[in-house]
């Protein structure tokens, strides 16, 4: 089991997770990020420290976010580590919590 980044982090990108990694398992995409599932060790520690509660256990991923798992881990290998935090995207605060983002995710 990993720890997935689901649709919320799409245009927000807060990065206060990465800070906390012992492993340097987040990989940075334009408007998002993902977990290296390869180098994930279960730790739990970046759960609460996402202010967009975008991360969870794969175990416990809501229904309509189990395709994060997928994605992943087909984005980890596209994306560059990102190991130290970073400031969100300018308008990170008014895209946090809005649904259907997925559509918005760049490459």
């Amino acid at each position: 089991m990993t720890h997935v980044v689901t649709e919320n982090c799409i245009k927000c990108k807060f990065t206060d997770c990465v800070d906390v990694c012992p492993v340097d398992c987040f990989r940075e995409g334009p408007n998002f990020l993902v977990i290296d599932p390869d180098e994930c060790i279960d730790c739990a520690v970046c759960i609460p420290e996402c202010p967009a509660n975008a991360i969870f256990a794969e175990e416990d991923l809501p229904a309509d976010q189990l395709k994060f798992v997928a994605l992943n881990a087909e984005l980890s290998p596209q994306f560059e580590s990102i190991s130290r935090s970073k400031k969100p995207l300018p308008d990170a605060d008014d895209w946090n919590g809005k649904p259907d983002k997925l559509a918005l995710l760049e490459r």
